[in-house]
């Protein structure tokens, strides 16, 4: 049994409102749910049912999770690149940093070259790469997700340099510090918090 035009409607309607970013995916989604429920459809389910489990079939996580492993294997070279480099330089600035409290403590040489090549490996390098990271997963998540990512980024980053420059002495560590925090209290908390409410009540 065909299906009629205001059903093929609903479902291209339903495919659009998941937020499918990659047209040939969302022709080949729509293409796939419509054939599916269009030959079981005229028995004993109704159409809402079919498309129930066509979709649970398919997707049992939700569409955008077919999103988010296409756009993995279509730039999976380049996301592995990226995630090695993520976590080597994680690695390589928290053992550089360590090394360089060690080495502070032991008033032993090169303590303070360390320690400002780990925390500016973390706090410039490691810090952007995982909140870039973690943006690209929230794509098709709320504005408030991403907007949280980004704040959270900007804030330790700024208070990270405030401390660094009241280690180094230099002018200005008082006003990044009040500039991070101000970043952290009313940027990144009230999206945090946020996001939290959603997850709790849906």
């Amino acid at each position: 049994m065909k299906l009629s035009p205001e059903q093929e409607s609903i479902i291209e309607n339903f495919v659009d409102a998941q937020g499918i970013k990659i047209r040939t995916l969302r022709d080949d989604l729509i293409d796939h749910l419509c054939c599916v429920v269009e030959s079981e459809l005229g028995k004993e389910k109704s159409f809402e049912q079919l498309l129930d489990e066509a979709l649970e079939d398919l997707a049992p996580k939700g569409l955008t999770e077919i999103q988010h492993q296409t756009i993995f294997l279509l730039n999976s070279k380049r996301i592995i690149a990226m995630k090695k480099v993520l976590y080597l330089t994680g690695f390589i600035g928290s053992i550089t940093l360590t090394a360089g409290v060690t080495f502070k403590l032991l008033h032993w040489p090169f303590a303070n070259v360390l320690f400002i090549i780990g925390f500016l490996s973390l706090l410039l390098i490691f810090i952007p790469l995982l909140a870039i990271d973690r943006y690209k997963v929230s794509l098709s998540k709320a504005i408030s997700v991403k907007t949280k990512i980004i704040m959270g980024a900007v804030a330790a980053i700024i208070t990270g340099l405030s401390g660094l420059f009241k280690m180094m002495h230099l002018q200005g560590a008082d006003l990044l510090l009040m500039l991070g925090a101000l970043v952290f209290a009313f940027g990144f908390l009230p999206f945090y918090f946020f996001t939290m409410y959603k997850k709790s009540v849906s």
